[in-house]
Protein backbone atom coordinates (compact mmCIF):
# COMPACT_ATOMS: atom_id res chain seq x y z
CA UNK A 1 0.00 0.00 0.00
CA UNK A 2 1.35 3.44 -1.00
CA UNK A 3 0.09 6.63 0.62
CA UNK A 4 0.92 10.30 0.32
CA UNK A 5 1.79 12.57 3.24
CA UNK A 6 1.75 16.35 2.93
CA UNK A 7 3.27 18.55 5.61
CA UNK A 8 3.01 22.35 5.66
CA UNK A 9 5.75 24.78 6.74
CA UNK A 10 6.16 28.57 6.71
CA UNK A 11 9.01 31.03 6.50
CA UNK A 12 9.47 34.72 5.80
CA UNK A 13 12.09 35.98 3.36
CA UNK A 14 12.95 38.99 1.24
CA UNK A 15 14.06 39.09 -2.36
CA UNK A 16 14.50 41.35 -5.34
CA UNK A 17 13.53 40.16 -8.78
CA UNK A 18 16.31 41.39 -11.01
CA UNK A 19 18.22 39.73 -13.82
CA UNK A 20 21.77 40.86 -14.55
CA UNK A 21 21.14 39.79 -18.15
CA UNK A 22 18.52 42.52 -18.58
CA UNK A 23 18.71 46.31 -18.51
CA UNK A 24 17.25 48.25 -15.60
CA UNK A 25 14.36 49.28 -17.85
CA UNK A 26 13.70 45.67 -18.90
CA UNK A 27 13.82 44.52 -15.26
CA UNK A 28 11.31 47.22 -14.26
CA UNK A 29 9.05 46.33 -17.18
CA UNK A 30 9.21 42.59 -16.53
CA UNK A 31 9.17 42.46 -12.72
CA UNK A 32 7.36 45.73 -11.93
CA UNK A 33 7.42 46.67 -8.25
CA UNK A 34 9.21 43.39 -7.48
CA UNK A 35 12.33 44.91 -9.09
CA UNK A 36 12.54 47.50 -6.29
CA UNK A 37 16.27 47.91 -5.53
CA UNK A 38 15.53 47.56 -1.80
CA UNK A 39 13.63 44.29 -2.28
CA UNK A 40 10.40 43.18 -0.66
CA UNK A 41 9.27 40.27 1.48
CA UNK A 42 6.81 37.41 1.57
CA UNK A 43 5.44 35.02 4.13
CA UNK A 44 5.86 31.79 2.19
CA UNK A 45 3.86 28.64 2.87
CA UNK A 46 5.53 25.44 1.69
CA UNK A 47 3.85 22.07 1.30
CA UNK A 48 6.09 19.01 1.09
CA UNK A 49 4.46 15.83 -0.22
CA UNK A 50 6.06 12.44 0.34
CA UNK A 51 4.93 8.98 -0.68
CA UNK A 52 5.74 5.49 0.38
CA UNK A 53 4.44 2.35 1.96
CA UNK A 54 3.00 2.38 5.44
CA UNK A 55 5.49 0.78 7.80
CA UNK A 56 3.80 -2.19 9.49
CA UNK A 57 5.49 -1.55 12.82
CA UNK A 58 4.92 2.23 13.07
CA UNK A 59 1.82 2.69 10.92
CA UNK A 60 3.49 5.70 9.25
CA UNK A 61 5.05 6.63 5.91
CA UNK A 62 7.64 8.74 7.71
CA UNK A 63 8.26 9.98 11.22
CA UNK A 64 7.02 13.57 11.33
CA UNK A 65 9.65 14.59 13.87
CA UNK A 66 12.38 13.37 11.51
CA UNK A 67 10.76 15.13 8.55
CA UNK A 68 10.39 18.37 10.53
CA UNK A 69 14.04 18.26 11.59
CA UNK A 70 15.16 17.60 8.00
CA UNK A 71 13.02 20.42 6.54
CA UNK A 72 14.15 22.70 9.34
CA UNK A 73 17.81 22.06 8.64
CA UNK A 74 17.62 22.07 4.83
CA UNK A 75 15.01 24.81 4.23
CA UNK A 76 13.82 26.81 7.20
CA UNK A 77 17.27 27.49 8.68
CA UNK A 78 18.56 28.42 5.21
CA UNK A 79 15.70 30.71 4.12
CA UNK A 80 13.75 32.05 7.11
CA UNK A 81 14.27 35.77 7.66
CA UNK A 82 16.94 35.89 4.97
CA UNK A 83 17.50 38.06 1.93
CA UNK A 84 17.44 35.37 -0.74
CA UNK A 85 19.55 37.37 -3.20
CA UNK A 86 22.32 38.04 -0.71
CA UNK A 87 22.27 35.19 1.81
CA UNK A 88 21.41 32.07 -0.23
CA UNK A 89 24.25 31.01 -2.56
CA UNK A 90 21.87 29.44 -5.11
CA UNK A 91 20.36 32.88 -5.79
CA UNK A 92 23.55 34.81 -6.27
CA UNK A 93 23.37 33.87 -9.96
CA UNK A 94 19.70 32.89 -10.36
CA UNK A 95 16.74 35.23 -10.02
CA UNK A 96 14.95 34.26 -6.79
CA UNK A 97 11.51 33.91 -8.33
CA UNK A 98 9.18 31.60 -6.48
CA UNK A 99 9.50 29.19 -9.39
CA UNK A 100 13.26 28.98 -8.79
CA UNK A 101 12.72 28.84 -5.03
CA UNK A 102 10.39 25.87 -5.50
CA UNK A 103 13.01 24.00 -7.55
CA UNK A 104 15.75 24.80 -5.02
CA UNK A 105 13.67 23.54 -2.10
CA UNK A 106 12.85 20.35 -4.00
CA UNK A 107 16.56 19.85 -4.70
CA UNK A 108 17.36 20.25 -1.00
CA UNK A 109 14.66 17.84 0.13
CA UNK A 110 14.98 15.05 -2.43
CA UNK A 111 17.53 13.24 -0.25
CA UNK A 112 15.11 12.69 2.63
CA UNK A 113 15.81 9.03 3.39
CA UNK A 114 12.52 7.81 4.87
CA UNK A 115 10.13 8.38 1.94
CA UNK A 116 9.99 9.50 -1.69
CA UNK A 117 9.63 13.24 -2.29
CA UNK A 118 6.71 13.70 -4.68
CA UNK A 119 6.39 17.46 -4.89
CA UNK A 120 6.98 20.84 -3.32
CA UNK A 121 4.28 23.49 -3.47
CA UNK A 122 4.89 27.10 -2.42
CA UNK A 123 2.21 29.66 -1.81
CA UNK A 124 3.75 33.09 -2.24
CA UNK A 125 0.54 35.08 -1.80
CA UNK A 126 -3.15 34.26 -1.63
CA UNK A 127 -3.17 34.60 -5.41
CA UNK A 128 0.08 32.83 -6.41
CA UNK A 129 1.27 29.30 -5.81
CA UNK A 130 3.90 27.21 -7.56
CA UNK A 131 4.47 23.48 -7.61
CA UNK A 132 7.44 21.36 -8.67
CA UNK A 133 7.55 17.57 -8.90
CA UNK A 134 11.04 17.06 -10.26
CA UNK A 135 12.17 16.24 -13.75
Amino acid sequence: MKLHLTRRYAFAAAHRLHSAQLSEEENRRLYGKCANPYGHGHNYHVEVTLSGPVDAATGMIANLAELDAFVGREVLDAFDHKNLNEEVPAFRSAVPTTENLCVEIFRRLCTFPAAHLERVRIEETGLNSFEYAGE
